[in-house]
This record gives C-alpha cells, sequence and structure tokens, in this order.
C-alpha cells in the first residue's frame, strides 16, 4: 500500500468516526428530526461517506472510534461540527451536554479547556454563526 493510500484511509477512518459523533449525538434523543437528518446528510456529503457507511453508522454510531485530527484547526473544526449538530434543534440538553464533554476530551482538549471551550460555544452558538465568526469570538478575551 502506498503512502498516499495510507493517508487517505487514515482519513476517511478520522471523518468516519467524525461522522459517527455527528449521528451519535443527532440520536441522543432517541429520534432525528429533519433539521438534524438534512445535517447529517450534508456532513456525510462533505465526509465522503458512503450510503454503506451512512446505514452502518445509523445503526450503531458507537462502533466507531473518535480518531482526532493532527492540527488544532481541524480540531476545531470537528467540534465546530458536533454543535451545529446539537444546536440543530436551537439548545443543548442533558445527554448532548454529556456527550459534547466526552467528544471534546477525545479530540484532545483536556478537561478544563474542554469545559471552557464547551461553555463559551454554547454562548455563542444561542446566537448562531458560522466558522469564521466562531473562531474570531472563542478567541476574543
Amino acid at each position: 500500500m502506498s503512502i498516499i493510500n495510507l493517508f487517505q484511509s487514515g482519513e476517511h477512518s478520522r471523518n468516519l468516526g467524525h461522522f459517527a459523533a455527528l449521528a451519535n449525538i443527532a440520536l441522543s434523543d432517541g429520534i432525528i428530526d429533519s433539521k438534524e437528518n438534512k445535517l447529517l446528510k450534508r456532513f456525510a456529503r462533505r465526509l465522503d461517506i458512503t450510503d454503506h457507511e451512512y446505514d452502518k453508522v445509523m445503526k450503531n454510531p458507537a462502533q466507531f472510534p473518535i480518531s482526532p485530527p493532527n492540527s488544532a484547526e481541524k480540531r476545531l473544526e470537528r467540534f465546530y461540527d458536533l454543535f451545529k449538530m446539537i444546536f440543530a434543534d436551537d439548545e443543548i440538553d442533558d445527554e448532548e451536554r454529556v456527550l459534547i464533554e466526552k467528544y471534546a476530551i477525545g479530540l484532545g482538549y483536556n478537561e478544563e479547556q474542554a469545559k471552557k471551550l464547551i461553555n463559551r460555544s454554547i454562548e455563542i452558538f444561542q446566537g448562531g454563526i458560522d466558522l469564521d465568526d466562531y473562531r474570531y469570538l472563542l478567541n476574543r478575551k
């Protein structure tokens, strides 16, 4: 197997784990509403998830481990995606809060960083923003 194939395989595996985390959040309340479904389909396309993989993930998203990206920028992008899924219904419930804390640590943030990032993100997301504004607001004091 060539280096390029290994890289692509590893990247796809990370994408699959990220998609599973998104699906797990969407399923945290037991149902996927139309907004969450639309968002999941959009993420699947962006992450190159096949229809077969999509179905497999939706049956059991917990079987796919989180594989954190190497760059801080990519980790933040993944974290942002998770918050987009959480706030698809404009609120964060207790189950989603527990999951996002686990995913933040799984992405490589320590507990203190995770709590700070989550609290700040909740404040920011209640206003509904895009990724560039999210980055900017997170870095403001």
